[in-house]
């Protein structure tokens, strides 16, 4: 706890303030125009991978754009349902909206490690570094959702244990 607050939940914040509106940004791009927002910097190395891999045409191609986009604006979605539930500090101190950060982590991680391996698959450096810094936010979040309900357990716990060495009471004259 921090400040009456789960670390995991501070955690989950600050991974929906740049989820959310990078992401939907990016899917509202592929809405407006699906292949030239497939084309954008953030999705290049999928379009490449789309294009040069699995020769699909236009119509194909701009599904996939759709599938792309619903991807991320789910992920996006799940994150502003966490943080509307988190908002609440009865919910907040009971866990409330850590499933919805859950399937938004969940989602996401399998988005951008997709992502990363057609960046490398096509040899897009830049994408890489991109993806790959989006995959280890998500499994760093991923990380604290999982490990936050034992340390608490363990917090808990050594209030309860006496102390292995006792002081020694002081003599009385």
């Amino acid at each position: 706890m921090l400040g009456g607050k789960r670390i995991g939940t501070y955690n989950g914040f600050l991974l929906a303030a740049y989820f959310v509106p990078v992401w939907m940004l990016g899917a509202w791009r592929i809405w407006q125009s699906p292949i030239q927002g497939l084309y954008d910097r953030t999705n290049i190395a999928t379009a490449i991978f789309v294009s040069d891999h699995l020769h699909l045409s236009s119509l194909g191609t701009v599904r996939f754009a759709w599938l792309l986009a619903l991807a991320k604006v789910t992920v996006a979605i799940f994150l502003m349902v966490f943080v509307a539930l988190s908002a609440r500090k009865a919910w907040r101190d009971n866990g409330g909206g850590e499933e919805a950060l859950a399937i938004a982590l969940t989602l996401g991680v399998v988005v951008s490690f997709a992502g990363m391996l057609l960046a490398s698959k096509v040899g897009e450096a830049e994408a890489l570094r991109l993806h790959a810094t989006e995959t280890m936010l998500l499994l760093g979040g991923a990380i604290v959702l999982l490990v936050q309900p034992q340390a608490a357990k363990f917090a808990a716990a050594a209030e309860n244990v006496l102390p292995l060495v006792q002081p020694a009471s002081s003599p009385s004259s």
